[in-house]
């Protein structure tokens, strides 16, 4: 029994030292694993900039068109907020220490992923833009609030997944337009991507889409041609009575601001029956002839056939519904026009007698 308790014993030292000493093979993903098919490639942009300081007319104009604007990913970006930008210049960190940034903070969107503005600041020389809702979570001071060591707000587990671009200007930011922007951008992002206005402009006549290119509103424009034409406006006047005898009523889009030029776009239903221009210095002009050259946008209408209309236009006639099949004749006595309802006198049987009201329940009370 001890020889066998010995063996044993000795047989499981032994396994356990085969185990020990056998090799182990481990998977290590290094950076250079990671990132080796993330492309760096970086030319700069050759885009012409104006001079002039940017106003507070041309910074509401960026950020209501550059806000919510989609495009897509040229290259890797990371879930940070260290990615700068100069306008025609180099982007940092560039190289090596580009796919170093995306290895230690994550990738928030790879090449050809869509991206999108979800938020953006204009500073003295520079413009922030925050991309798939940015490198950071919004946070909630009521997280840190306890009541009898209860949270008050929940806890957000989510991690934010978004990339924060610095675009960087010399001395100050000039008054840039939003296709300069982008196209400042076109190393990283393509906004190539049309907007509904750009592709609804894209069906209309040759002499619309120049008007809508020229950024001007013609009588008898639509509200989709006018926001192709000018965007949003800044003002809007609704149900503003228009003074004829049907007693219509009209809406007004208000675009620019003294000392700019202002258009005054007058809508009746969905279409500009007046437009003034007026320009500083110049008297107002005014149109409110038809402009669109004969161009009708409605879509062509068309009358339904009902089941029982000939495509000859000639009234068809149809009976009333019936069992019989096509073809079978009615039989002698009937009528398809009629219901016919049993004879109740028929054959001389009298009519069953009414039924005897059932006894009242009140009992008179004897005098």
């Amino acid at each position: 029994m001890a020889l066998f308790e010995y063996r044993s014993a000795l047989l499981l030292g032994t396994l356990a030292l085969s185990l020990g000493t056998a090799p182990c093979q481990v998977f290590v993903v290094g950076e250079g694993t990671a990132t080796a098919d993330i492309s760096t490639d970086f030319s700069p942009t050759h885009v012409s900039l104006p001079d002039t300081p940017m106003t507070e007319r041309g910074r509401r104009e960026l950020v209501r068109n550059l806000e919510a604007e989609q495009g897509f990913a040229h290259r890797a970006l990371p879930v940070s907020a260290s990615v700068t930008l100069r306008a025609n210049g180099p982007i940092s960190p560039g190289g090596a220490e580009y796919r170093k940034l995306i290895y230690q903070k994550g990738e928030a969107a790879a090449l050809g992923d869509r991206v999108i503005i979800t938020s953006m600041e204009i500073k003295p020389d520079r413009i922030v833009l925050d991309l798939n809702g940015g490198p950071y979570l919004k946070h909630r001071f009521l997280s840190h609030v306890q009541i009898n060591d209860a949270p008050v707000a929940q806890t957000n587990a989510e991690r934010a997944s978004g990339s924060r671009i610095t675009l960087i200007f010399e001395g100050h930011v000039p008054e840039i337009s939003a296709p300069e922007v982008k196209a400042l951008l076109e190393p990283l992002i393509d906004f190539g991507v049309k907007t509904s206005e750009q592709a609804y402009a894209d069906t209309l006549p040759p002499m619309l889409k120049e008007a809508i290119a020229a950024h001007e509103v013609l009588v008898g424009m639509n509200h989709r041609m006018v926001l192709a034409a000018l965007g949003a406006p800044e003002n809007k006047m609704r149900d503003q009575p228009s003074g004829d005898a049907s007693g219509g009523r009209y809406e007004e889009w208000i675009y620019g601001h003294v000392p700019q030029t202002i258009r005054f776009v007058r809508f009746v239903g969905d279409r500009v029956t007046v437009v003034e221009i007026a320009a500083l210095g110049k008297p107002i002009e005014i149109h409110d002839k038809d402009e669109m050259g004969g161009y009708n946008s409605t879509a062509p209408t068309r009358e339904v056939a009902m089941g029982d209309k000939p495509a000859d236009g000639t009234e068809k006639t149809n009976g009333p519904p019936t069992l019989l099949k096509p073809g079978e004749a009615v039989s002698a006595g009937r009528s398809d026009n009629k219901v016919q309802f049993p004879d109740d006198n028929k054959g001389g049987a009298s009519a069953p007698a009414s039924p005897t009201p059932p006894p009242s329940n009140n009992l008179a009370l004897a005098q």
